[in-house]
């Protein structure tokens, strides 16, 4: 606190200047404590901490900023091997004026917001309780154990938990324990690890893109000069192969060895873990107006860009990529799932991240979503048929000569592609892709609805329609699915074989029962909420939320879920992901929040529901 000022003592009274002067002087520097308070404090979130508590975490702001972080190893200082002479420069111009993404709503009645703010309050109250665990038995850890209330390491030993918590701690107004957390993750030795080689993405998409969305939102310096820290670890994963495209994992220690060889050549990489760095590297770059993080990912674009008429399914790309040779046209298996979803997401979000200024990225989406939409996207076969009009789901396809396959696979992951086609269709005015957003969306409403706990599985599969306009049911066609996947002929009865499993009818295969705390159908939920209006969301969301918390509440936090097929359910895994405060919990709080809290018209989320701040000179129509 600055000490009060006041007059010195024993000075005349004429050589005080006169009242006037001394009362605006007076008014001035009262006008001035007051600016920078305002400044220090930053507007509250009507449900934060009480004012009682402003001071506490003020404090804890202060010791934040002023903490010097003491790492074993500066990043900066890495040795390069492949050093590139001329970065490719972030895009300049006049941006594109996008189209608005949000639905402009109405002002609420009060017994709307009466019942919005009860369940907001309820998704807060769930996080508090799961982040006072945190703090008390997992403090800095990777994970908390939310059976027994130990703590996990998982990625990397730096505490992903806290740092994927930050904006979400912002966002749901806990200031006090948010200025607690930027001290903790000052402290944070990047030069150290308790793994020998790291993830490059998922240490991108949670700690990387955990502290630019937190700075976004704080401007703490000390979220990004560990951002920068970060950075230029990562920035290694591209450094050591020779074509400069990224590794797949990071050896830590060798990558600080100037003496270590490069990498000669690249394997295989799953084409998320190459594709999906781009939205965080781009806003580090933006931040901080060095062109080699842009460049880094740049380059992998310009790839893309080149080589997506030359897969076996142009327009997509496979699952595996060749990053040495910098092929793809070997690969069969596609999908919108693992290991290849957040990569079609980050197209259209990286178009809104640049302002439209890299015309490559709309291009590369244009391209995907058509044949998404041409070969994935299939109409479920079940009773309902007026009901199965309104829904769509995303498979995977497999090619073999010239015949392409479609799995009528649906994986929980899957899920945001409702959002991505939704949010896709408003940046580029097209409705289709907005009706398909919504349809995707229901789909997966439909899915939780149909599970005997309320919540979907991580994977099963449901009967596809021959076409997606007519589609009458077909009991024959039903049974057929159910005995190619699972049933045999050691069963007595079809009729007791689907009772034992619980499937609903039209519902195949229940390939992967569990639930495992994933955000992916709510991130739809909220994105066509946003974009529509349509109340009937919150209802979904209500009821998503109310199951999956009676299905994975536990003593110290919320678990992962065996069997979705069983209800009442049994005990949780003793598993709780970082992505469970930091993506699934914020949206169903954004969904229940006034919709102007983090619009998506100044905000883009990547895939770790971290959000960046759009170009702020980016002018929305409508």
């Amino acid at each position: 606190m600055r000490p009060r000022i006041k007059l010195p003592r024993n000075v005349p009274t004429q050589s005080i200047a006169p009242r006037r002067k001394r009362n605006l002087t007076y008014a001035f520097i009262a006008a001035s404590i007051f600016g920078l308070y305002y400044l220090w404090s930053r507007p509250i979130d009507p449900y934060s901490v009480p004012f009682s508590q402003h001071l506490g975490w003020m404090n804890d702001r202060a010791n934040a900023v002023k903490h010097t972080i003491e790492a074993s190893y500066d990043w900066r200082k890495a040795p390069f091997h492949n050093t590139i002479k001329e970065y490719t420069p972030l895009p300049t111009g006049v941006p594109k004026s996008f189209p608005a993404i949000q639905h402009k709503f109405a002002p609420e009645s009060s017994t709307q917001k009466t019942k919005r703010e009860r369940r907001r309050m309820a998704v807060r109250n769930e996080f508090a309780r799961s982040w006072k665990s945190y703090k008390q038995y997992a403090w800095a850890q990777d994970e908390l154990a939310p059976v027994d209330g130990s703590a996990a390491e998982s990625f990397g030993g730096w505490g992903a938990t806290l740092v994927d918590s930050l904006d979400s701690l912002w966002i749901l107004g806990f200031k006090d324990d948010f200025y607690k957390a930027v001290k903790a993750v000052a402290a944070i030795d990047f030069g150290k690890t308790s793994s020998s080689s790291i993830s490059v993405f998922e240490t991108t998409i949670r700690y990387l893109g955990g502290f630019l969305s937190a700075y976004d939102l704080s401007h703490e310096k000390v979220l990004l000069d560990q951002a920068i820290q970060l950075g230029e670890m990562l920035y290694r994963a591209f450094d050591t192969t020779p074509n400069n495209m990224p590794l797949d994992r990071l050896f830590v220690e060798t990558a600080k060895d100037a003496n270590s060889p490069p990498s000669a050549s690249l394997v295989n990489i799953c084409f998320a873990c190459f594709a999906s760095l781009t939205m965080e590297f781009t806003r580090l770059a933006q931040i901080t107006q060095e062109p080699k993080y842009y460049d880094a990912v740049a380059r992998v674009t310009a790839f893309l860009d080149r080589a997506q008429n030359t897969t076996r399914i142009p327009g997509l790309f496979p699952i595996s990529v060749d990053a040495n040779s910098e092929d793809v046209s070997l690969g069969s298996q596609f999908t919108i799932g693992a290991l290849e979803d957040s990569s079609y997401e980050y197209f259209p979000k990286m178009s809104a991240l640049l302002g439209g200024l890299e015309p490559s990225y709309e291009k590369l989406w244009k391209a995907s979503a058509s044949m998404i939409d041409k070969h994935m996207l299939y109409r479920p076969l079940i009773p309902d048929s007026k009901r199965g009009s309104e829904l769509l789901f995303c498979g995977d396809v497999s090619v073999n000569g010239d015949e392409i396959t479609l799995q009528p696979e649906m994986q929980h992951l899957t899920c945001f592609v409702g959002g991505m086609f939704g949010l896709g269709g408003r940046l580029f005015s097209n409705e289709h892709h907005v009706d398909l957003g919504a349809k995707l969306t229901e789909g997966c409403i439909f899915a939780y609805k149909s599970m005997p706990s309320g919540i979907m599985p991580e994977i099963f599969n449901i009967a596809a329609c021959e076409d997606r306009i007519t589609c009458p049911w077909n009991e024959t066609a039903w049974e057929e699915g159910v005995r190619r996947y699972s049933y045999t002929r050691t069963h007595k009865d079809f009729q007791t074989f689907v009772a034992e499993e619980k499937l609903p009818r039209g519902f195949t295969y229940i390939r992967d029962k569990r639930y495992l705390l994933r955000p992916e159908a709510i991130e739809s939920v909220l994105i066509m909420y946003r974009i529509t209006g349509y109340e009937e969301y919150l209802d979904h969301a209500w009821d998503m939320f109310t199951s999956i918390v009676e299905a994975t509440k536990t003593s110290f936090g919320n678990g992962q879920v065996y069997n979705v097929m069983e209800y009442p359910p049994a005990t949780p895994e003793n598993k709780m992901e970082s992505f469970w405060l930091a993506e699934t919990l914020k949206y169903f709080y954004l969904i229940f929040s006034p919709p102007d809290m983090i619009s998506l018209d100044e905000w883009v989320f990547n895939t770790e529901a971290h959000p960046f701040r759009r170009p702020a000179l980016v002018k929305i129509k409508g």
